[in-house]
């Protein structure tokens, strides 16, 4: 049994991205779940799946009495923060291929404006999940993920010379490709100058290091592959996908290696499944809650060896133009936080060739990364019909 090329994104849905919304993040859900049908050509109560993501999220329940959807027949819940989005994709690609349901829709909203709840900072430590960090870390002042992150990124520079600049490099990139996004919050040009002056958030991590806090919604609908041709889009098949997650998941700092990832477990699984290699790539979306998670994850990809992240991307490979454009909307780091979905939007509307300036012209297959909080990792290979 695989998973190859048995599923498909068939609905694409976002939001403005914004700061100071006055939605609720519910309704920004909404807002975007219902793009997302109606980008597929269905009615919302055709979706029979659901797939909610975050603690923010409106539950099955509300997706029923909301859409009047008469008769769902799966629904789960994805609880790995950034990482949740790729892996639903596993989890909804997995229900239609086995028959359970035809249509899941995978939907997230966010107001970090009107509900501090919906911070990292105030999160984490809301959830048992992270209790190591709750006992050993916060006691020490390591509140916020880019404290937590912080020691992972230091000891990658220790120990293989991982600079700032190379840091620079990806914060630079992602801005350059924000530049050609209309829906993009950050629209000012920056430069290695500007990285540098930004100021020190948590030592290594400057501020353009760092993703935003913004508000916005975003959704997409997974199809099986035999009821997918009859629909509005082109077919974007999910040819490979997978999950794994760290050694010590509740807490970076009790790992034998802090900079081991979730995703070196799985990346070759992905890669089998789909029957290609990193080297086929044409574009790539992956999870930039920090510059720092690109570098590292571009490495467990099997881009370059480990160590050899920072030298990979220096010559512009990442930007537009580059011969590996990544984060072409303009990733979290300057398109939006929506916890990672907007990249999967973003490889779908690339694989269609429905991006506007951000086309990567010819692109046919591509892939995106989630990053959970603690280093749970996902991928999913996406290629066009």
């Amino acid at each position: 049994m695989t998973l190859k090329d048995k599923a498909c994104v068939t609905g694409i849905g976002e939001t403005v991205y914004m700061r100071g919304s006055t939605s609720s993040a519910f309704e920004l859900q909404l807002q975007a779940s219902l793009a997302a049908i109606a980008d597929a050509g269905l009615k919302p109560a055709q979706i029979d799946g659901v797939i909610p993501i975050g603690i923010v999220s409106g539950t099955a329940d509300d997706f029923i009495d909301n859409f009047g959807i008469p008769d769902l027949k799966f629904s789960t819940l994805v609880p790995h923060g950034g990482a949740s989005p790729v892996m639903a994709l596993q989890s909804a690609a997995a229900a239609v291929a086995a028959g359970v349901c035809s249509h899941v829709l995978i939907t997230f909203g966010r107001n970090v404006t009107a509900a501090a709840l919906t911070r990292a900072g105030a999160r984490i430590h809301t959830m048992p999940a992270f209790h190591f960090v709750t006992e050993f870390e916060y006691p020490f002042g390591a509140i916020a993920p880019a404290q937590l992150y912080a020691p992972m990124a230091r000891r990658h520079m220790e120990l293989y010379g991982t600079t700032e600049a190379h840091f620079a490099e990806v914060a630079i990139a992602c801005r350059e490709h924000a530049l050609r996004n209309s829906n993009a919050l950050m629209k000012k040009p920056i430069t290695l100058e500007d990285h540098h002056r930004s100021r020190m958030i948590a030592d290594p991590f400057r501020l353009l290091d760092c993703s935003l806090e913004s508000d916005g919604g975003a959704a997409i609908v997974v199809s099986a592959a035999d009821q997918a041709a009859d629909l509005r889009q082109r077919r974007v098949y999910i040819s490979g996908v997978a999950e794994g997650h760290p050694d010590s998941p509740g807490a970076i700092t009790q790992r034998p290696d802090m900079t081991s990832l979730g995703l070196a477990k799985c990346a070759p699984r992905a890669f089998q499944m789909a029957g290609v290699t990193p080297q086929d790539m044409d574009l790539l979306e992956i999870y930039d809650c920090f510059t720092y998670a690109v570098i590292r994850q571009l490495e467990d990809l099997g881009f370059c060896a480990k160590g050899e992240g920072g030298p990979f991307i220096a010559d512009g490979r990442l930007r537009p133009g580059g011969a590996l454009p990544t984060n072409t909307h303009g990733g979290l780091l300057s398109q939006a936080h929506v916890w990672g979905l907007n990249h999967v939007v973003e490889l779908t509307r690339q694989l269609r060739g429905q991006a506007g300036l951000a086309q990567v012209p010819g692109a046919e297959l591509g892939l995106v990364t989630g990053y959970g909080d603690m280093g749970d990792g996902a991928v999913a290979i996406l290629r066009r019909g």
